[in-house]
């Protein structure tokens, strides 16, 4: 109890400075900001890139959302690095390469970001800890290969030799504790159904899986064997043989120098200049702010940026608290960006970004029609893929005037399941009676998790998943200009890579952000003399933004009082927010769980 006091004296304070103090130095600082000149960097900076903690593919509009996740994101590193290539006082590019994998996808967009760097004659020195065998580890030395010099501690090793994945299967799980899955899927490669339903690999999941981590290996092998001047050949011969201590790393030509991390910024200061600064990537993003424009001269034209990235859910991201983890495409926020693009007249393309697993097919369709609005406004549409864009992602990019992925995107998966979980068994052996009731028509209670599907139902759930799978079909053969028999071969559910999917039609073009804007460029005819502003929907929140639209009044005042108040961790304050959270959402018609006691 006398805790819970302090926490509500803390509130209290914390409340008047919020509202008395706070506004006060708010506009002391603004008018100091209004009057004095815009800071810089030091005139020889090392610019920092630490990639060990993680890359999303976009900044999040939600100002918190660096609470939950990693901090960067691949399009703010392509934009922060191309303004450090156009700033004479950023000398060197410094990384540090993670141990582990990187994100395929992404790891081929930072390279090619780093490659334009050094393009216009800065250095980059790459330092890694060690490269271990966990994940897609072939990626993150292909990150740090693209460097002018990379450093390996001398006491990591170099575990670079290859790509494994692991996969999880349920099947025999759900037969001993009387799970059923019940499920159907289009077709035989829609292999997310598998995990629930067998013990291992299908045939065709295996096929699947090999041919697109083969696809990967191969393009990360050529590009490090671009950048380390040998042949791909030759250099999975040494990788493959592998592993191996640093020094083995060194006379092998893997690494270029050995040494701490100490070591590698002082290599690079030296070759920034005399009294040279490191600066972290997050000050220098900070400092420069969002890249605005491309180009030189005259700013007539605009080219819409839109985001979307996570898995594509119908309905707005508002109800959705600010400080929770993960990205989601919500179809009528996603459909209003590319909308009001299309009513901003300065706008002559669009470049969505694409960056989803899939979701849901009327979300998806609710995207792609805004697609269509786009097109039909004589405004083309330039899909440009990141991580993934299979399933609903490769929906909602269908359609567009031009799509372009990186090598390693994970795209294609034409296909569609769903179906449910059978529960009534397994609860009923641990006591548990699971009985359902329902009125109307016999699909009513076609999802109960009580029951199989009856002979009926599954027809008639068959027959909506035959109908979304042919409406599938129908949009990537319009799109794409292909034949829909074609369509069905090379699609049946199977994942491609942004490599395999240019050779089948289904991408017109491998590469990052900058190519898509290069194309959107030349599709709305904006001449090459003529420097191009880039406009972001949606536009980013701000803090209170973000509390007063996921909280409302009452959630944002508590959440203010909290923060200033610094009791965060104290359970009884703990307790207040989760109860506004609560609240909120029971108001909002949402099922929430019993409240659990705060302790």
């Amino acid at each position: 109890m006398k805790q819970f006091f302090l926490t509500m004296l803390g509130v209290f304070a914390g409340l008047v400075a919020f509202f008395v103090v706070l506004p006060v130095v708010a506009l002391i600082f603004f008018a100091m900001a209004a009057g004095a000149s815009k800071p810089t960097t030091p005139a020889h900076t090392v610019l920092e890139l630490d990639l060990r903690s993680g890359l999303t593919d976009q900044t999040p509009i939600n100002p918190f959302a660096a609470f939950s996740g990693p901090s960067l994101s691949v399009v703010q590193v392509v934009d922060v690095l191309a303004q450090a290539t156009a700033d004479d006082n950023v000398k060197v590019l410094l990384v540090r390469a993670p141990e582990a994998g990187m994100t395929p996808a992404s790891a081929d967009e930072v390279r090619q970001a780093i490659a334009r760097f050094r393009a216009s004659g800065k250095t980059v020195i790459a330092h890694s800890q060690g490269f271990m065998p966990v994940g897609a580890v072939m990626s993150s030395y292909m990150v740090a290969s693209s460097a002018d010099q990379l450093w390996l501690q001398n006491t990591a090793n170099f575990q670079a030799v290859g790509l494994a994945a692991d996969s999880v299967f349920l099947g025999r799980a759900f037969e001993k504790y009387g799970v059923k899955a019940d499920f159907e899927q289009r077709y035989e490669y829609k292999n997310a159904v598998n995990e629930f339903t067998q013990s291992d690999f299908t045939a065709p999941h295996r096929e699947a899986m090999l041919a697109w981590m083969g696809s990967i290996y191969d393009s990360a092998v050529a590009s490090i064997a671009r950048d380390r001047k040998t042949t791909p050949e030759a250099l999975k011969a040494i990788v493959e043989a592998g592993p191996y201590t640093a020094d083995q790393a060194l006379s092998l030509k893997l690494v270029d120098k050995i040494g701490q991390v100490e070591e590698a910024e002082a290599a690079a200061k030296t070759k920034a200049g005399k009294n040279a600064k490191i600066v972290k990537f997050g000050e220098y993003a900070s400092l420069k702010g969002t890249r605005t424009t491309s180009g030189s001269g005259s700013a007539k034209s605009a080219i819409a940026i839109v985001g979307g990235e996570g898995a594509i859910m119908t309905g707005r991201g508002a109800n959705d608290s600010p400080f929770g983890g993960g990205s989601m495409i919500r179809s009528d926020d996603t459909a209003k960006a590319i909308y009001e693009a299309i009513e901003d007249k300065d706008v002559k393309a669009i470049v969505f970004r694409v960056s989803s697993p899939g979701g849901s097919p009327e979300a998806s369709e609710q995207v792609l029609a805004a697609v269509r609005a786009a097109k039909a406004a004589g405004k083309p549409v330039v899909v440009s893929m990141g991580a993934y864009a299979a399933s609903g992602g490769y929906w909602i990019s269908s359609e567009a005037d031009w799509i372009v992925a990186q090598p390693s995107t994970l795209t294609g998966s034409i296909g569609v399941f769903g179906g449910k979980f059978v529960l009534a068994d397994a609860l009923g052996r641990f006591g548990v009676d699971m009985r359902g009731l329902s009125v109307g028509g016999d699909y009513a209670d076609a999802f109960s998790p009580t029951q199989p599907f009856t002979p009926e139902q599954r027809a008639a759930f068959a027959g909506s998943m035959d109908r979304i799978y042919e409406e599938f079909v129908a949009r990537v053969a319009k799109g794409r200009k292909l034949p829909v028999e074609r369509v069905r071969e090379i699609a049946k559910g199977r994942v491609w890579t942004g490599a395999q999917a240019h050779g089948l039609g289904l991408v017109d073009q491998l590469g990052g952000l900058e190519e898509a804007v290069a194309k959107a460029r030349q599709l709305a005819k904006i001449p090459s003399s003529e420097t191009v502003r880039f406009k972001r929907f949606p536009q980013p929140q701000t803090p209170w933004e973000a509390l007063a639209t996921a909280f409302g009044a009452s959630g944002q005042a508590a959440e203010a009082m909290v923060k200033v108040g610094q009791v965060m961790g104290d359970p009884a304050a703990q307790a207040m927010l989760n109860r506004v959270e609560t609240d909120r959402m029971r108001s909002r018609g949402s099922v929430v769980l019993a409240d659990q006691p705060a302790f």
